[in-house]
């Protein structure tokens, strides 16, 4: 079973009643339950559901643009009205957009109980241009700030929550420490956020970790940049950037510097989001495997979360990273999402017995 750590006597009877998911034993499929094999095949085994979305680009106040794509479900039986249709706001993780599985199957699970979604792409990485030399970082929320405010703005009678994955997780939670109660968002899911990034990092950094993960994670970043080097190059050695082995590598000659950090390890000491947990004040349920390496199990603040009667954590002790394959042949429906859908229908169907708390 997952270890379920929660202070609120109430919020952990809310979950155990409308989200029973949380309190279930969680079986990983038995042919691949370590914890970076899940992380490694989960890709290539889940499904990809089929959805067709409405494509937005919306303006910065610093000339910038952000991607989002609309999931309007206009054929909802249950929330016909387009203006009260309930909003959940995606997030995906570090170089991912609105074509990952686990983004896809988020949408699946809202489709089928008819709200609506909209997946926020960061910067230059769904196909659009950078129209300034900036990308995203996960200690920066200005562009997450800029979404919700559009999102509710079109929206506002609708009722409103997040979910993010991996760095998407981490974006929200930072925001979320920094606006307390003061944000239109309901609630939060949280799935695979990497607490503390010095440890991250560390993790990552290990032999065979950088084999599987790293370098090709740094891949990624720089594949990401690099379509923008007409524009980035104005502000960077892009020669050294393209060089970079490891993403602390990268992030100490790319992102630090764009987002005007003194040193690296002021920047990842910003984007842990377990400096702002105590700050949060809307109801946040975050979900991790204990063996993912993006994560790793001693670096999850549990003792921080204890203190803070808006946070539950669920502990999975197999799952990986954004893994949590189950069933023989795991391809359709995850552990994570049958949290997500179990959470989001709690909060949009029963949330008012938890946001009394």
């Amino acid at each position: 079973k997952p270890q379920l750590v929660a202070s609120n006597d109430r919020f952990c009877r809310f979950l155990e009643e409308y989200c029973p998911v949380v309190t279930e034993t969680y079986y990983p499929t038995i042919w691949c339950w370590e914890g970076r094999v899940q992380t490694l095949l989960r890709p290539f085994i889940t499904s990809r559901p089929q959805v067709q979305y409405r494509n937005e680009l919306i303006k910065t106040a610093d000339g910038g643009q952000i991607s989002l794509d609309w999931f309007d479900n206009d054929g909802s039986l249950y929330y016909p009205d387009a203006s009260t249709r309930p909003t959940v706001l995606l997030l995906p993780g570090l170089t991912g957009t609105s074509k990952e599985s686990y983004i896809l199957h988020m949408i699946h699970q809202s489709e089928t109980l008819g709200y609506r979604c909209v997946v926020f792409n960061n910067r230059g990485i769904a196909g659009e241009d950078l129209l300034t030399p900036r990308t995203y970082c996960a200690a920066n929320t200005e562009d997450l700030e800029a979404v919700i405010h559009h999102v509710h703005g079109l929206h506002p009678s609708a009722p409103f929550m997040a979910a993010g994955v991996s760095m998407g997780g981490m974006l929200l939670l930072n925001y979320l420490g920094k606006t307390g109660r003061d944000t239109p968002l309901m609630a939060a899911a949280i799935f695979s956020a990497g607490w503390n990034v010095f440890e991250s990092v560390e993790s990552l950094e290990k032999p065979l970790n950088w084999l599987l993960f790293n370098y090709y994670l740094t891949t990624c970043l720089q594949s990401s940049i690099s379509r923008h080097r007409q524009m980035l190059e104005k502000l960077f050695d892009m020669d050294l950037v393209m060089k970079a082995r490891t993403v602390r590598e990268f992030d100490k000659q790319f992102t630090s510097v764009m987002f005007g950090y003194r040193t690296i390890d002021d920047y990842y000491e910003d984007a842990s989001p377990c400096r702002k947990l105590k700050s949060v004040g809307i109801p946040v349920l975050c979900l991790n495997s204990v063996d993912d390496v993006f994560s790793p199990g001693h670096a999850i603040p549990v003792e921080t979360a204890k203190q803070n009667a808006n946070v539950a954590l669920v502990l999975t002790s197999c799952g990986g990273h954004i893994g949590f394959l189950e069933g023989i042949w795991p391809r359709k429906c995850t552990y994570m999402d049958r949290v997500f859908k179990q959470f989001v229908q709690a909060v949009f169907e029963h949330g008012n017995k938890i946001f009394s708390m």
